[in-house]
């Protein structure tokens, strides 16, 4: 996602405009086109906590014969945003690339993310702002961000072993500043749903058949307006369930299962399909429902307002993609 400009607001009516598309949308249309993909469990990620910067770049010069790489596209999320920090080793794709050190495939992690992207932006806009950049990454001026993971990819044939893609968010919350947001957020999903296939099926062709492509979703942080109080508020973050397990997360799916990728259900895994009727205390907000709970520890909305993890919850999100790697390896992808 963007840099957490995005209003309380904007994001709620982002969240219930797509919620009023998942229900009015036609069955004939939702449903997924292949088989087998099963929404992952729950887990509790084991990675130990990042504490050396991540090696980056677009074009290792100097690098082992035998070096395998981690490619990781997409937004903010991506580039590993946190609010009063900017983009750190602490995302999920340095966590991942630091736990694999300590493993018998190690891999080097090459981040094309950017923070803001969208699916438009990575297929049509050239370069990438320097402070929007992961740590360590390689500017490419001269390419769009689909382009730079296409030319890292040829020049590396068969030696990418994981790719992670982190993108759509921004397609929707940025209609929170437009002045019929009804009608940005439906054509938002729209262009989600033309463009996204189209990125996922590049990065595979330019990857080859054996590459791990892992497709992210994201937490459900609109969950976090619970904590206002506001019966209206209350009423939104219902439907932003709605949204995401109707409408968001089938089409992410969709679109990676065209380019034989795996999704990563981070939404479930954070906590926000579980009952709103269960309640926890959790200061300083009292008796919330456990699902609001889990996304204000995991991220910094609640708190800040701010769509982007914490520690614990990139955290959470490295273990994921360490567990979908895992698994695509051992099936043979």
């Amino acid at each position: 996602m963007g840099k957490g400009r995005i209003t309380l607001r904007g994001v709620a009516l982002a969240a219930l405009v797509v919620a009023g598309v998942a229900c009015g949308s036609s069955g004939g249309t939702t449903s997924p086109s292949t088989a087998g993909g099963t929404t992952p469990s729950t887990v509790t990620p084991t990675t130990a906590p990042v504490t050396d910067a991540v090696t980056t770049t677009v074009a290792p010069t100097t690098v082992s014969p035998n070096a395998r790489y981690y490619l990781s596209v997409g937004d903010s999320y991506a580039s590993g945003y946190q609010p009063g920090i900017g983009n750190s080793t602490a995302g999920f794709a340095y966590q991942v690339a630091a736990a694999s050190q300590k493993t018998s495939h190690p891999l080097q992690l090459v981040n094309v993310g950017c923070a803001g992207a969208t699916t438009t932006s990575v297929l049509e806009a050239k370069g990438c702002a320097p402070i929007a950049l992961g740590p360590g990454a390689a500017a490419y001026d001269d390419e769009t961000q689909l382009e730079a993971a296409e030319t890292f990819l040829r020049a590396h044939p068969g030696k990418v072993d994981l790719i992670t893609v982190s993108l759509g968010g921004n397609d929707a919350t940025r209609c929170s500043k437009a002045t019929n947001a009804v009608s940005c957020v439906g054509a938002a999903v729209g262009r989600i749903n033309a463009n996204l296939p189209t990125i996922a099926q590049r990065l595979r062709a330019a990857a080859g058949p054996d590459a791990v492509l892992l497709g992210l979703t994201y937490p459900d942080v609109i969950l976090g307006m619970w904590v206002s109080g506001a019966p209206s508020d209350k009423q939104l973050a219902t439907l932003s369930v709605t949204a995401f397990k109707s409408l968001i997360n089938p089409a992410l799916s969709r679109a990676y299962a065209t380019a034989k990728g795996q999704f990563v259900d981070v939404t479930a895994a954070t906590g926000a399909y579980g009952p709103l009727t269960e309640l926890t205390n959790l200061p300083p907000y009292g008796t919330i429902p456990v699902p609001v709970a889990k996304v204000c520890q995991l991220t910094h909305f609640c708190a800040q307002r701010d769509i982007h993890p914490n520690d614990t919850g990139y955290k959470l999100i490295a273990g994921l993609v360490e567990l979908g790697f895992a698994k695509a390896s051992a099936a043979g992808n």
